[in-house]
């Protein structure tokens, strides 16, 4: 007999069970949103949560190169409908912003996304059958889950760090297996440079091994390879060398590469991205162009014209993207000067923590992350607990500030240690 969700009073409820016991809210917005109402009361409150970034007086970063962009759009042209899979100049600047003018380029087919989060849905439905699941580091940003669950898919981990804290690549490349001989196929979804949450970025020697363990398992079975870019433009040079391992992968898998405004342009409400997926034969891409658009007509329809047309500009007009490029350096410098004290203080303080140079997100680990996060809210200090770790929003952290968040990590891993 079929089950009915119910009301308190007994009734039946109109939702299906399923949807019956879904939060409303994100954890982490809702412990944002708990500090912001203390804040509001007239405690003093230390809220490194949110992933926007912030200077040292509270108030949001933003880029006068992006307003500018969005202020010399026609009103008429922003109100129109845009494209249903994007504006084609749109997404040639997209494709030319990851893979420069080469032979990459030429591989590359794209759509218009309501930020990474619409790229990744994309991802999710259209490379995974019903009831298979992805494949993520056991760090991972936690839509991953709700995205694919709502979608009728799910999310599988491997170890993200090995005993040196480097990427545990012996597990990755077990799990991918165990998903090629469980799935017939699988789709990879990793967050790097700059991983939200551990703020940990592959080096070359990592990402080398990873494009080969990708290209070794696309001949046992389809592949694809999301990369979450959300971060990229904040991370170091050496980090950002991952467009080099791609031609590998694509020997045998599919490419796929979450892009967004958000983070990149300060314009976290624009709410524009895109799904960049790479393939060698043009036939495939043809169908994954299709497949695409198809998926967004089914979801969103049609993306923020005003946005879209406005990240054309700063894409492809030289003096605002030079702008754009030179205020970006200033607020990578503001987060630069935020991990220097934070490595200090916390490297001072016994913490333990991975590889971070850089990025919105550092994590540190503890043996019990809601106890460590529970005596950091009674001192007024609000983290986000995770499995094994805390992580830190040092984007939304002033310098001077860092001394009390580690006191308060110190003392929180303390009390979790004596639990």
């Amino acid at each position: 007999m079929a089950t009915t969700a119910t009301t308190t009073s007994g009734a039946s409820g109109s939702l299906i069970p399923e949807a019956a016991t879904r939060e409303g809210n994100d954890p982490i917005f809702a412990l944002h949103g708990e500090a912001v109402r203390r804040a509001a009361a007239g405690e003093s409150i230390l809220n490194s949560t949110l992933g926007a970034l912030t200077n040292d007086d509270g108030s949001l970063a933003v880029m006068p190169a992006a307003a500018e962009a969005l202020a010399r759009v026609p009103h008429a042209r922003a109100a129109g409908y845009a494209p249903i899979s994007g504006d084609p100049p749109y997404l040639a600047a997209v494709i030319a912003d990851l893979c420069g003018e080469g032979g990459l380029a030429g591989q590359a087919v794209a759509v218009a996304t309501p930020g990474s989060t619409g790229a990744i849905h994309h991802a999710i439905l259209n490379f995974l059958e019903p009831g298979q699941a992805a494949l993520t580091p056991s760090y991972y940003w936690g839509p991953y889950h709700t995205i694919s669950t709502h979608s009728g898919r799910a999310i599988e981990t491997f170890n993200t760090f090995d005993a040196a804290i480097r990427l545990d690549l012996d597990a990755f490349k077990a799990a991918l297996e165990g998903q090629i001989e469980r799935q017939g196929r699988s789709l990879v979804l990793f967050n790097f440079p700059c991983n939200n949450p551990t703020g940990y970025s592959l080096d070359e020697s990592e990402w080398a091994a990873v494009a080969e363990i990708v290209r070794e398992f696309g001949l046992r079975g389809p592949v694809a390879f999301l990369l979450d870019h959300a971060y990229a433009k904040f991370g170091d040079g050496a980090s950002n060398r991952w467009i080099d391992y791609i031609p590998r992968m694509l020997e045998s898998a599919t490419v796929l590469v979450g892009w967004t405004v958000s983070k990149s342009f300060a314009l976290y409400g624009a709410r524009v991205g895109a799904l960049v997926a790479l393939h060698r034969e043009a036939e495939e891409r043809r169908r994954i162009s299709n497949a695409l658009g198809f998926s967004c007509r089914a979801t969103w329809s049609n993306c923020n014209h005003l946005g879209l047309l406005g990240a054309t500009e700063l894409l492809t007009d030289p003096e605002l993207r030079r702008a754009a490029d030179e205020e970006r350096a200033g607020m990578i410098r503001l987060l630069n000067e935020r991990v220097a004290v934070f490595n200090e203080l916390a490297g001072g303080a016994g913490l333990s923590y991975p590889r971070y140079e850089g990025g919105f997100f550092v994590s540190v680990f503890t043996p019990d992350a809601e106890v460590t996060a529970a005596t950091m809210r009674e001192a007024g200090v609000y983290v986000v607990p995770m499995g094994g770790a805390v992580r830190i929003a040092l984007c939304a952290t002033p310098a001077h500030s860092i001394p009390r968040l580690v006191e308060a990590l110190a003392e929180g891993i303390a009390t979790a240690r004596a639990v």
